[in-house]
């Protein structure tokens, strides 16, 4: 099970009438069990590209070639839940047949079983972003988008938050695409990490992280963080 990407150009006209470039080009593959990192600016263009790859606007430049009949989940930068449906129903919704030992073992997981009664206007951010990701891995899905799950989130929550992701990215084979703003985030988490120029986005840099995620140790991960800091991201 294979992504492939091939991203020549994408644009829009603003309201002013003005012809804007929001991606030049784009070009990687993801396999199955990889998770991919997708690092760039602010505003260079990354949740554009993610709308491409779900298959949200096909109008662009180039193509995106996803695997036949794979099912999809996305993870957005707001959780997106109903207001007046419970956490459990909120699940339930996108995945109605799922498996009771299925659901509390992704509960259990993200520390979500105290609060399958409770209505999204009682949970806070960090409780809120666990429903959503709960809900994307309980469709079971082949090909998996999160779109900067752990911003806004203080440092000690964002990173329990990263282990409880690493743990269910683990345990079924997908392809997975994170996009951050973290290094700390795209060390821990991804297999290859894609970085983005400003806009127009072109690919700069594919790097892979040869350590598997499990085998990461602190110190590993700091050597990381310092090889990658060397990269020009300048794109000049």
């Amino acid at each position: 099970m294979r992504l492939d990407v091939d991203i020549t150009g994408k644009s829009f006209t603003n309201a002013a009438g003005k012809r804007q470039e929001v991606l030049a080009h784009v070009e990687f593959s993801l396999y199955s069990g990889e998770v991919g990192v997708v690092v760039g600016p602010s505003g260079c263009g990354k949740s554009t590209m993610l709308r491409i790859l779900a298959g949200l606007d096909s109008d662009f430049e180039g193509h995106v070639t996803r695997p036949e009949a794979a099912r999809l989940a996305m993870v957005f930068q707001e959780p997106r839940l109903l207001p007046w449906r419970s956490v459990e129903q909120n699940v339930r919704l996108a995945a109605p047949d799922i498996d009771a030992a299925k659901l509390d073992a992704i509960f259990a997981v993200l520390e979500l079983s105290g609060h399958r009664e409770h209505y999204p206007g009682e949970l806070s951010l960090g409780l809120a972003r666990r429903v959503a990701i709960a809900r994307a891995f309980a469709v079971e899905p082949d090909f998996l988008i999160l779109d900067e799950p752990l911003a806004s989130l203080d440092e000690a929550l964002a990173s329990r938050l990263r282990e409880e992701i690493a743990t269910l990215v683990g345990s079924r084979p997908m392809i997975t695409l994170l996009v951050t703003h973290s290094l700390e985030d795209a060390v821990r988490l991804g297999d290859r990490l894609f970085f983005l120029s400003s806009r127009p986005a072109r690919l700069l840099h594919a790097v892979p992280i040869q350590t598997p995620r499990a085998a990461r140790t602190d110190e590993v991960i700091t050597a990381t963080k310092a090889d990658l800091a060397r990269l020009d991201l300048a794109g000049q």
